[in-house]
């Protein structure tokens, strides 16, 4: 028998049906609300790629239960710009060209969006920690910081 669970997902709430209550967060985002921005990438919370925001703060989705998120903000990368305009970070990270594969840069672009919104003017140390979490094995961990710190810019510059 299945449990409807009301979630907080990119701005509004929606009612999903789930069998059991600790099924991962991140297949009822990918498979039931059809958000595949987050991704399976290691299923044991060591590489980020499935990151999304809990309550402002970046989390993995592989292994969090569903009903341990019930009544929290959950912001995915879908969610960090709404509307038709790119997030500052999205702007910065294709100017860079930070991405490669891609599959590891929406977990990066989410935990990026949490340290920019605590941290305006975060130092590269502080960038490289906040990211740490997250493993990208295409190179681009240079012009990834560079991205960061650029939409950091145009964030405090209000463009």
């Amino acid at each position: 028998m299945s449990e409807k669970l009301e979630l907080h997902v990119n701005g509004r709430s929606v009612l999903v049906a789930v069998e059991d209550p600790d099924t991962p967060l991140l297949y009822v985002l990918r498979n039931t609300l059809e958000l595949k921005g987050a991704r399976f990438g290691c299923g044991l919370e060591q590489c980020g790629a499935c990151t999304v925001l809990v309550d402002g703060e970046p989390v993995f989705a592989c292994n969090r239960a569903v009903s341990t998120v019930v009544g929290r903000e959950i912001v995915t990368v879908e969610g960090l710009s709404p509307g038709e305009d790119e997030h500052p970070l999205q702007q910065a990270f294709i100017a860079e060209q930070a991405g490669q594969c891609g599959y590891c840069l929406t977990g990066i672009l989410v935990s990026a969006s949490a340290l920019l919104k605590n941290n305006p003017d975060p130092s590269r140390d502080e960038i490289v920690s906040a990211l740490d979490r997250h493993l990208c094995r295409c190179g681009a961990h240079n012009r990834i910081i560079r991205a960061v710190q650029r939409a950091a810019s145009i964030m405090r510059e209000g463009k």
